[in-house]
């Protein structure tokens, strides 16, 4: 896995003091500025474990109730709280780390030039609707550290970027060209955005990025198979397109595809088994991937996090279906609902956020990590 060095950036960590602040350090010129000491990912006071007080049977059965109601909540909730005024809404890491060059700003994550290497900081910005919305504390530590954990549990699936991670809201990462497509793979039918399943099924289109789909589905509904809904960006925001319109369009060659497109597949029944041993269903998620300078296919970007994939309670999850009830869930798709619900998201220059953002991690700082 990545080694885990002393930290470039000064920033908040939910420790068991709470309020630890990791000590920058340097590198010497004559060293790459990634290369230091290592630490064991062990050592960390944020390893949690899904549930790790319940039996296998146990995590399978368990409720979103149960989840949020551990131990750990009440510190984890006044830690938050506390932190709400110390989110990392940005860094400059190019004006204090020697070695680092540009910068580029993108919704979550702060990019840096490191010559041979790029600098990924994961910031606590929280996107939605293609556009920022709020800070969240700690939120960037947990998506980092989250797909540090994927990373290294699907190197049997494919190879990926990750060098070192220097501080737990940064990964060090091989350069390499990006695909301009994001895979986005699926097992059921919902979503509340432009792109989402759901939102287009209802409309009636029934053959989407090149998959056919059969009358009378309802929303939330389990595809009888995984399906891949590739986008592409226009702008600012994702374009849906089918296999052939990537090929044609120039934007990755056949061989490059099939091979990319078969990884996601994989990736994504691996993560889905994953979810299951813990309680819940992956339900959708997006890969990024690039090719390196040897050619060879590189897994980039976040793997499973809940940015980037909804996530339900597998043993709530067929009942309330049943009922016709939104899944209970541990992603940012309740946030997505609430400000479809009181906004145009989309359309609307200026949108009020309430004051519940310290609620979005409980579930998920607590109970979504898998052994981190």
């Amino acid at each position: 896995m990545a080694q885990r060095l002393p930290g470039l950036n000064p920033v908040k960590t939910l420790t068991t003091d709470r309020r630890r602040t990791p000590v920058a350090r340097p590198p010497q010129k004559s060293v790459p500025f990634w290369q230091a000491r290592t630490r064991s990912r062990n050592s960390s006071p944020l390893c949690l474990s899904a549930m790790a007080s319940q039996s296998q049977d146990q995590k399978k059965h368990s409720s979103l109730d149960a989840l949020i109601t551990g131990g750990r909540k009440d510190e984890v909730s006044e830690a938050i709280k506390g932190s709400m005024s110390n989110c990392l809404a940005e860094t400059n890491l190019h004006l204090t780390v020697p070695g680092l060059k540009s910068k580029t700003r993108g919704k979550v994550r702060d990019i840096y030039d490191g010559g041979d290497y790029l600098v990924l900081v994961t910031t606590d910005r929280q996107s939605a609707f293609d556009r920022i919305l709020a800070s969240i504390p700690f939120k960037g530590q947990v998506l980092n550290e989250t797909s540090l954990w994927w990373f290294d549990r699907t190197k049997h699936i494919t190879s990926n970027a990750v060098v070192a991670s220097p501080d737990k809201n940064v990964t060090i990462a091989k350069k390499c060209s990006v695909f301009p497509v994001e895979f986005v793979v699926r097992g059921f039918v919902t979503g509340s955005t432009d792109t989402s399943l759901w939102t287009v099924y209802r409309k009636g289109i029934r053959n989407y990025c090149g998959n056919a789909l059969p009358d009378g589905l309802l929303k939330n509904q389990r595809l009888p198979a995984n399906i891949l809904t590739p986008t592409t960006k226009a702008a600012d925001h994702d374009v849906p397109v089918t296999p052939k319109e990537i090929v044609e369009g120039g934007l990755m060659t056949q061989d490059d595809y099939d091979e990319v497109s078969m990884k996601a597949l994989k990736l994504f029944e691996y993560g889905q088994h994953v979810a299951s041993e813990h309680g819940l269903i992956l339900v959708d998620t997006k890969y990024e991937f690039g090719k390196a300078e040897d050619g060879s296919i590189l897994l980039i970007d976040e793997v499973h996090t809940p940015d980037s994939s909804r996530y339900w309670i597998a043993q709530s999850y067929d009942e309330r279906f049943q009922n016709g009830l939104e899944p209970e869930n541990v992603d940012k798709e309740f946030l997505r609902l609430w400000f479809k619900d009181h906004c145009n998201p989309y359309e609307d220059e200026i949108i009020t956020v309430v004051n519940f953002a310290w609620q979005i991690h409980i579930p998920v700082r607590d109970n979504y990590k898998f052994n981190v």
